[in-house]
């Protein structure tokens, strides 16, 4: 089962939606032996960033041991914005440090408007789990005002173009994040939550 991050931080019943539209078998919890148990996690968030780490409080700790044990884990916004090291969203603020980076704010350029809401083109950096059978730039639906800048040797990206190459997914071994709405991504975002779901079946049990 794939278990959705419950701490009242936005969108989460539109992610619970696309899961059930696709018959994915989910739950919404707080409870950590649940949140531990899980084949996969998904943690959703449409929120600033210092905020969205308050509400996720202890189970910070949780996600981060679920993740750290081989758990797939997917951040979507918000959610993959704290997979980080830092924010520097209306403060400085650490986040998860599960990959290495930090979450910048859009340059604000001439003719650019931020936030950036809409649809735009998603350009993976090689082969990426999540954009496993997509083409190579699907459109996919952003509104962000930060974004990730990457340090972390070990992960992959997939970028879009605004105002720059900015880091719309990231990929670190089971550890997974986009910057889109995949839920609002029509039928390409609900192929990546299909190929999100595979990887969670994909997952070796261990017998307790």
């Amino acid at each position: 089962m794939i278990v959705v991050v419950d701490y009242n931080v936005g969108n989460v019943q539109s992610v619970r939606n696309a899961l059930d539209y696709l018959g994915i078998e989910d739950a919404l919890s707080a409870d950590p032996a649940v949140l531990l148990g899980a084949d996969g996690i998904i943690l959703p968030g449409v929120a600033a960033f210092g905020f969205a780490m308050r509400q996720l409080g202890d189970l910070g700790r949780v996600v981060r041991e679920a993740a750290l044990g081989g758990t797939p884990l997917l951040g979507i916004c918000v959610g993959h914005q704290l997979l980080f090291e830092r924010s520097d969203e209306l403060g400085e603020h650490a986040g998860l440090g599960l990959v290495a980076g930090r979450i910048v704010p859009i340059p604000r350029q001439a003719g650019l408007s931020i936030p950036h809401m809409g649809w735009n083109a998603v350009q993976p950096d090689g082969p990426m789990d999540l954009f496993e059978g997509l083409g190579p730039q699907e459109h996919f639906y952003f509104a962000h005002s930060f974004y990730a800048e990457v340090t972390d040797p070990e992960a992959r990206v997939a970028w879009v173009d605004y105002g720059g190459r900015r880091v719309a997914s990231v990929q670190k071994g089971n550890i997974y994040g986009v910057q889109f709405h995949p839920e609002k991504s029509a039928p390409v975002g609900l192929h990546v939550l299909r190929n999100f779901e595979a990887l969670c079946r994909r997952r070796p049990h261990v017998a307790g």
